[in-house]
């Protein structure tokens, strides 16, 4: 029956503000179309988004993020920030930087009394970082984005994505985001959608052999190196319990997948970014639809509510953390696969691998239906 349905609340929204991207990043998962300089940048319009705003605080938002193509390209993205203000939510903005202004910066730091900045920087040098983000003199106005960031009071986090060409300079960058204030990084796994999927079929990525060792290395190391907090962002199957719960830890490791909604450049209602390239998870248009019929009704979403977790496969239906993992990332899931129910590539190839932690796994009695030996 309808009223015996379980009621969630609407936590975040996130907001893909541009279709386009003043950089070109080889690895870019939502892969927007590159705009130059000068260039106006198609974004979400500023009458839709305090719709989309008012709409969404009657089913309990709290917190909205600032994601993209790049974020700080939206035309009116001082306006954007005063309606985040007025409404007295929490902001997030993952941004590459490179147009963090002073001014932004200060006005990013205004917009929220809990307002977090991430900034990617994928190298330790120029050469690095530029071969990744595909534009010259992207690594100085990263830096200099970092550093007005600091100077407007923030202790902003650093991203970086793994790959072989930058695996060597995760220690150096770590060194770099202390000199600069930084409060933490995030190494980032490199994930196989649209351009990152060239980048696995051209073995610029990492084994998974390489990748475990690094998030081990990361975990019991590097980490004891240094007093920033660093996030190796491996499934919750592969993290110590430390790195879980606790005032030190990193929380539950998910993406809060049945409380957040993907608002697309274009107005569009979307699972998340992944809408981009992937139609059927699409539920919508701000401009003709109601946000809480979108939200109540979607048959995507009502079935991630129902199905959850116990109708994820593979490794999934053995790890002890399914329940609270929900298959880690179900975009990336679904876009390669095409089912909501995939398990998430790492723990598979893991597990192929022999490498899937045995301890993160039901006992074998449970899973077999008969006792170890």
């Amino acid at each position: 029956m309808e009223n015996d349905k379980k009621s969630y609340p609407l936590n975040q929204l996130y907001f893909y503000l541009t279709e386009g991207c003043n950089l070109k990043c080889r690895h870019c998962w939502v892969a927007p179309k590159y705009q130059a300089p000068g260039t106006p940048a198609p974004g979400l319009d500023v009458q839709l988004f305090r719709s989309i705003i008012e709409q969404a605080k009657p089913l309990g938002l709290s917190g909205v993020k600032f994601t993209g193509g790049e974020p700080l390209m939206h035309p009116d993205i001082f306006e954007l920030l005063e309606v985040v203000r007025s409404e007295e939510l929490r902001l997030t903005v993952e941004t590459n930087g490179v147009l963090c202004t002073p001014e932004l910066a200060v006005a990013l730091k205004g917009a929220s009394q809990n307002t977090f900045v991430s900034v990617s920087l994928d190298g330790a040098d120029a050469a690095t970082h530029e071969w990744v983000r595909g534009v010259t003199g992207s690594y100085e106005a990263a830096l200099q984005g970092i550093r007005n960031l600091v100077n407007a009071g923030f202790r902003p986090q650093v991203i970086m994505t793994i790959m072989q060409r930058n695996k060597g300079q995760m220690e150096a960058v770590v060194r770099l985001a202390e000199q600069l204030g930084a409060g933490s990084v995030k190494f980032n796994l490199l994930q196989p959608t649209e351009r990152g999927l060239a980048m696995h079929a051209a073995m610029e990525t990492l084994t998974i052999e390489e990748l475990v060792e690094l998030g081990k290395w990361v975990e019991k190391t590097l980490s004891s190196s240094t007093e920033l907090r660093l996030i190796y962002s491996h499934p919750m199957a592969f993290r110590p319990l430390s790195k879980m719960f606790g005032d030190h830890g990193e929380g539950c490791g998910l993406c809060g997948i049945l409380g957040i909604l993907g608002v697309l450049a274009d107005g569009s209602y979307a699972l998340c970014g992944i809408g981009e390239s992937v139609p059927e998870l699409v539920f919508g248009h701000a401009s003709r639809d109601s946000l809480d019929k979108v939200w109540k009704e979607s048959s995507v979403l009502e079935d991630l509510r129902q199905g959850f977790p116990d109708k994820l496969e593979g490794i999934c239906t053995d790890c002890l953390f399914k329940g609270i993992c929900l298959g880690n990332c179900v975009a990336q899931n679904y876009y390669s696969t095409k089912t909501l129910w995939a398990s998430y590539w790492y723990c598979e190839e893991a597990k192929k691998a022999g490498l899937f932690p045995e301890t993160r796994l039901k006992p074998k009695v449970s899973r077999e239906g008969v006792a170890p030996e």
